[in-house]
């Protein structure tokens, strides 16, 4: 059976299609059960979910679709900061408080349960496919998912960090790419060593693992597909393919912005969250640029939230994380269905590779 087929098979889906689990509002019910109805994995991005929240999203996927779909959870970090750095962090985003008139400055704090309880709901749901970002789930959380039947996806932007995938247990590895817009994987060394590009990544993952392997970053349409494919991976993983489809829950002018940009207006920031993500360039971007007063994720994140959202409601571009990949100008607007069956079209039709699935 060729690889392929056995990525399709342990996920249960038609297509060896994944739509990136994008935190924050782009991960509509309708756009997981439209991707995973038309035979790709839809993925539900609760890495900020409450846990009834998530339950009520799951249970809506649920009534929309009977195919299989996935939820993608962040691994947490705890990190420490001072009065004073928060006091400093406060200061510098003092002007775009002002500048939005927000006038609630709430200080950053750590749910040391939310994950413990967003690994309960999943289960409690019988979410089929649990995958995980920012590093590896505990001993105990893994085991507590086998034991349910749950089929297992992480994360990893060098070989190091695949091989822990496998050695963790984990059932499927993402090989993210430097490409891929939003957050950057990243968990063994500083994001700025682990920035390899998705074509060089692929292959030596390949060589270094026995799970399957899901290309990430930058891929928009059936080159991208096939390349993949051709290099090793068995299936691929699209966000922002998907931000700018009909179903998705991305503000109309984050789409918008997608949609007109350019290659070189993409930019590797940490400003918005404290974690270094791929977006579009713009005022808070410059402006923050290697800013030595930017708290750690998720500190730093949950400090701009009432900026991002100020900015949204405005529909002011320049305050607002406008998560992209590499590949903008490759970006179409359309259905879910629209994007799935253009990947599938183009590798038919080129006979590129062989279809099994």
């Amino acid at each position: 059976m060729d690889k392929q087929n056995r990525l399709v098979k342990k996920l249960a889906i038609k297509y060896p299609i994944v739509q990136a689990g994008m935190a924050g509002g782009v991960t509509s019910p309708s756009l997981v059960a439209e991707v995973s109805t038309h035979g790709g994995l839809g993925t539900l991005g609760g890495g900020y979910m409450l846990p009834e929240e998530m339950r009520s999203v799951i249970r809506d996927i649920k009534g929309r679709t009977n195919a299989s779909f996935a939820v993608n959870l962040f691994v947490p970090e705890y990190p420490e900061a001072s009065g004073e750095e928060i006091t400093a962090a406060h200061e510098v985003l003092a002007p775009y408080y002002d500048k939005l008139a927000i006038h609630e400055r709430q200080d950053p704090s750590l749910d040391v349960e939310l994950f413990e309880q967003q690994i309960h709901v999943v289960l409690e749901e019988k979410v089929p496919v649990v995958s995980f970002t920012f590093g590896l789930p505990s001993g105990r959380v893994m085991k507590a998912l086998k034991q349910s039947g749950v089929v297992t996806i992480g994360t990893a932007t060098t070989v190091e960090e695949a091989v822990l995938n496998e050695m963790k247990g984990l059932d499927i590895v993402v090989a993210q790419g430097s490409e891929a817009g939003g957050h950057r994987g990243s968990f063994l060394q500083s994001y700025d060593k682990s920035m390899i590009g998705l074509f060089s990544l692929i292959p030596q993952v390949v060589d270094a693992v026995k799970i399957p392997v899901i290309g990430a970053g930058g891929i928009m349409d059936g080159r991208g597909f096939s390349a993949a494919l051709s290099l090793g991976a068995e299936g691929v993983q699209m966000g922002t393919a998907f931000v700018t489809s009909r179903e998705s829950g991305a503000h109309d002018l984050h789409k918008q912005m997608i949609q007109t940009a350019r290659e070189d207006e993409m930019t590797l920031t940490n400003a918005f969250s404290g974690k270094p993500a791929r977006g579009i360039r713009n005022n808070f971007t410059r402006s923050l640029s290697n800013h030595k007063d930017i708290l750690p994720y998720p500190l730093q994140n949950q400090m701009t939230k009432t900026i991002r959202q100020a900015s949204a409601a405005d529909r002011n571009p320049e305050y607002m994380s406008l998560w992209a990949g590499q590949s903008p100008r490759l970006s179409r607007g359309g259905s879910a269905e629209d994007v799935i069956k253009s990947l599938i079209s183009y590798v038919e039709e080129h006979r590129i590779l062989p279809i099994t699935w």
